[in-house]
């Protein structure tokens, strides 16, 4: 699972998520990816569960590009807890995501790889996302 090796607070605020991704938002490394259409929360689990399911469709074949990484603490307090009491433990990470951030890239398989690939990622997270694919690239070219 995704988590940071330290960080500097430990219980930090929820802080906001507005607009869209300024940065992460162009393809850099593959020729195809997966662009987030909403703003949520992206959990280390969910991350790890897409790249599983990316790695055994493509049968580890080509490249995959992780671009999200989950940094922010989430606090919870335990099941059956009155109100106050101070803020609940850390229980794990998540990655605010904004519309635009490219969350998974690609490279090396078929263009109907790639796009079943991360089909079958989008479905593990809890976001709508869009498939993507590099600006020169030629699906034409690939299939012959």
């Amino acid at each position: 699972m995704l988590q940071p090796k330290r960080v500097k607070y430990r219980r930090p605020q929820k802080g906001s998520s507005k607009g869209n991704a300024q940065r992460g938002n162009q393809l850099a490394f593959g020729s195809f990816g997966i662009k987030s259409l909403q703003t949520k929360w992206i959990t280390g689990r969910q991350i790890e569960a897409a790249r599983i399911a990316v790695t055994r469709y493509m049968q580890r074949e080509g490249q995959i590009w992780i671009r999200i990484f989950p940094d922010k603490p989430i606090t919870k307090k335990p099941a059956d807890v009155r109100m106050g009491k101070g803020k609940g433990s850390p229980e794990g990470f998540v990655f605010p995501i904004t519309p635009g951030r490219i969350i998974f890239e690609v490279e090396g398989v078929p263009y109907e790889v790639a796009k079943e690939a991360l089909r079958l990622a989008a479905q593990k997270l809890p976001v709508t996302t869009k498939f993507i694919v590099r600006r020169d690239y030629d699906v034409q070219n690939q299939n012959a």
